[in-house]
């Protein structure tokens, strides 16, 4: 069987983080999860940054982000980009059921909405059973149509030991009735506690994805239009009462990044246009 790997060589680096100041880069990082369902202050992130890596955490005192959306689930959450219209309409990002409505109102912000290019993200998971961990990519959705998803990675806790993980990686459609869905849980021969490479490469006509350079999956369901990025540590239950621990494990829960990097095509679409055409030639 031909292993095929990972060719950077096609692209050129356009962001880069790997967390060696003590502060999040607030130009490339949105501390909030789909805030418009919610508000700015319930679905803040928490967070240590810093000597080279993020920790994302759920702590023990950690509300739900949105009960009334989404029961009892917990999440941190960095995001790169937010949209929303007025308070009471429909009109948001990420409509993971049909009834929601704008809680708090969101001022557009796009600071990383690539369309097409490598995505990558160097991370270690956790093997909390209660716990979800993921890196994905939803439409900007200024049209409602533009609305799928690209799940680079998301890795179930219970999915986890030292010598294999489930890795799901594909696309959802969501709202955008061009794509259809196909999305797979690839069992992967790797501790995922240990730090391993989660890309994506996203071209016209199709969207591969790779764990440490090596071809898993391939999809020709590919969005046509910009996305952003949405990095997060889920909580999906917790029992009771609970008050230090929940499905097996210690607070904090933790996601740990070293590396994020996103790369634009060296040419073709989604390349950085010409000098000429950007000095406006």
């Amino acid at each position: 069987m031909t292993i095929e790997r990972l060719d950077r060589s096609r692209y050129e680096l356009e962001v880069e983080d790997t967390f060696v100041a003590d502060r999040l880069d607030a130009s490339l990082w949105i501390p909030h999860y789909l805030p418009q369902w919610a508000s700015r202050e319930r679905t803040r992130a928490r967070f240590d940054v810093g000597g080279g890596q993020l920790r994302l955490r759920i702590d023990a005192d950690q509300a739900p982000w949105s009960p009334e959306w989404n029961e009892g689930i917990r999440v941190s959450n960095l995001q790169t980009g937010v949209f929303s219209g007025p308070v009471g309409s429909r009109i948001g990002q990420h409509h993971f059921r049909p009834d929601l409505v704008v809680r708090e109102a969101q001022e557009p912000r796009s600071l990383y909405t690539p369309r097409y290019g490598l995505i990558e993200l160097t991370a270690r998971a956790t093997a909390d059973p209660a716990c979800l961990v993921a890196l994905w990519l939803i439409g900007f959705e200024d049209d409602p149509r533009r609305s799928g998803e690209i799940c680079v990675m998301e890795v179930f806790g219970r999915d986890v030991d030292t010598k294999l993980a489930r890795v799901g990686m594909g696309v959802h459609p969501f709202g955008d009735p061009s794509m259809n869905d196909d999305f797979e849980r690839v069992p992967v021969a790797v501790d995922a506690l240990e730090p391993h490479t989660y890309s994506v490469e996203w071209t016209p006509d199709r969207v591969g994805f790779y764990v440490d350079d090596v071809l898993l999956k391939v999809t020709h369901e590919s969005p046509a239009y910009p996305m952003q990025v949405m990095l997060n540590i889920y909580e999906l239950s917790r029992e009771p009462g609970a008050a230090r621990t929940a499905g097996g494990g210690a607070y904090p829960k933790l996601f740990t990044i070293e590396r994020f990097a996103g790369y634009r095509p060296v040419s073709g679409p989604g390349a950085r246009p010409p000098a000429w055409v950007r000095s406006g030639g």
